[in-house]
């Protein structure tokens, strides 16, 4: 059978989120590129902050490569079959990257810049932007990365202006229909 990977993309703010708790409702296991961000912004620098974390995403890539965070997020990944969720690819390199692994399926999440922004205000997660300059910096810097051609050619789309509970039954839909038939939609 092997290991199936579901790719997540989405700028942030966009509803992720959504999709790994959907999977996680499923039973698929998830795994969050940003944590190793947040992991190695803690080292670097001893506090999450908005320009901590965005320093970091850039820094991380220039001293171990692009494919890094990619990298480090397959070494925690301890299942060798099924079908696993990783939220929050970037890049086509990072897509490569897992493609090595297995079989990939990329979904993406899509909402306005003005409704993430909305989001991500209440949601308050360590290195969040607190103001809209901020979060336009943290969006340039995501879209430097290439996360634009990631959520260009995904398999699905989630357009996430609604509520949560549409976006999570889409998200929920897709992620079924993916087990139903793991090599569906998976390349």
């Amino acid at each position: 059978m092997g290991l199936k990977l579901v790719l997540v993309a989405g700028m942030p703010g966009a509803g992720k989120s959504i999709v790994s708790k959907a999977a996680r409702d499923l039973g698929i296991p998830v795994y969050n590129m940003g944590d190793i961000i947040r992991e190695d912004t803690l080292k670097f620098y001893k506090e999450i902050t908005p320009e901590t974390m965005r320093e970091t995403s850039q820094k991380v890539r220039k001293l171990y490569g692009e494919d890094y965070v990619a990298r480090r997020t397959l070494e925690k990944i301890k299942e060798k079959e099924g079908v696993v969720l990783i939220d929050g690819v970037r890049s086509l390199i990072e897509v490569e990257v897992f493609k090595g692994r297995g079989p990939t399926c990329i979904i993406a999440v899509h909402a306005s810049p003005r409704t993430r922004f909305e989001r991500i205000k209440k949601r308050g997660r360590p290195g969040d932007p607190n103001d809209w300059e901020e979060f336009v910096k943290r969006d340039y810097v995501e879209l430097s990365f290439g996360v634009g051609n990631v959520i260009a050619l995904a398999d699905f789309m989630i357009v996430n202006e609604c509520s949560i509970d549409e976006a999570y039954r889409g998200a929920k839909g897709i992620l079924e229909r993916l087990m139903r038939d793991e090599n569906r939609g998976l390349r």
